[in-house]
């Protein structure tokens, strides 16, 4: 049982070992006691942010902005990809681009003309470019001239036994960089898990697409992946929270630590693991914790 007690994610450990000893050591019943209380902490946070108020101040408000599908995705990939740094400052530049896009992105990727990129070419997000989204614009246009959803880019290489976004998000990288003359400088972009990333912002992604629960801030638009599948993004504010909980126990922030995670959080909730994303990020940003 010390042994048991040391474990990442202990008290779920406990629980299995309870079930199979009719005798519960003291210290056991202090964990479980902790895992209740935790659980019903969470589950608090997830019903307290996971409502309509949330979008306005977080980068999802941009493609909530939209009603076309396709819209939806590329305002969605965008802001997704500009999330690091001040919300505020996400929200700006992605509503920036927007505007330039005429508020049409997905017309916009498909039947731009030269001039309309020449508009483009001022356009800067920290270290993201004009270089950058010139290539993001080539990628989506010739995507969309061949499949009707951005889906399809990260389900191609998924198989039905994958418990994770893994295979999606390697897949999804490989296609990214398809074309010919990609910009070196564009990688850094795109983060993917054979390269160790926690993948952050593409895994908040595939939550905004992927969950559907009835409470109106995640979409819900993808039936491929499912969410029970999706892993949890994590910053450093998720992190230091799991962490505080001893959710965690890896050091690094990396697809690894993501995963630790995700499958600890599955303990709480086998088929949507990720609405705790919500929880965790609320203590973390919202509350300070």
């Amino acid at each position: 049982m010390e042994v048991i007690l040391r474990r990442p994610g202990a008290f779920f450990y406990v629980l299995s070992y309870c079930r199979v000893h009719s005798k519960i050591p003291e210290p056991a019943k202090k964990m479980i006691k902790k895992a209740e209380s935790l659980q019903t902490l969470l589950n608090r946070k997830v019903e307290e942010y996971n409502r309509p108020f949330f979008i306005d101040n977080d980068p999802i408000t941009v493609p909530h902005r939209f009603q076309k599908l396709q819209d939806i995705e590329i305002a969605g990939f965008f802001a997704s990809v500009f999330a690091w740094g001040n919300r505020k400052g996400i929200i700006k530049k992605s509503l920036e681009l927007m505007q330039l896009m005429d508020q049409a992105p997905h017309d916009f990727c498909c039947n731009h003309s030269n001039a309309d990129l020449k508009k483009l070419l001022a356009f800067k997000h920290r270290t993201f470019n004009a270089t950058d989204l010139l290539y993001f614009i080539s990628f989506l246009k010739m995507h969309y001239c061949k499949h009707r959803s951005l889906e399809y880019a990260f389900t191609h290489r998924m198989n039905q036994a994958d418990t994770t976004t893994e295979n999606a998000l390697n897949g999804f990288y490989g296609y990214f960089f398809s074309l010919e003359d990609f910009p070196a400088r564009t990688v850094k972009h795109i983060a993917s898990p054979f390269k160790h990333s926690a993948c952050k912002r593409l895994n908040m992604y595939l939550r905004w697409m992927v969950r559907s629960d009835g409470c109106a801030v995640d979409f819900g638009l993808w039936k491929k992946i499912k969410p029970h599948q999706l892993v949890i993004p994590l910053d450093v504010h998720v992190a230091k929270v799991a962490r505080h909980f001893q959710l965690l126990q890896r050091k690094q922030n990396d697809w690894k630590a993501a995963t630790e995670l995700t499958s600890v959080l599955r303990q709480f909730d086998a088929k949507d693991p990720v609405k705790y994303d919500f929880a965790l990020f609320g203590l973390g940003v919202l509350e300070k914790f």
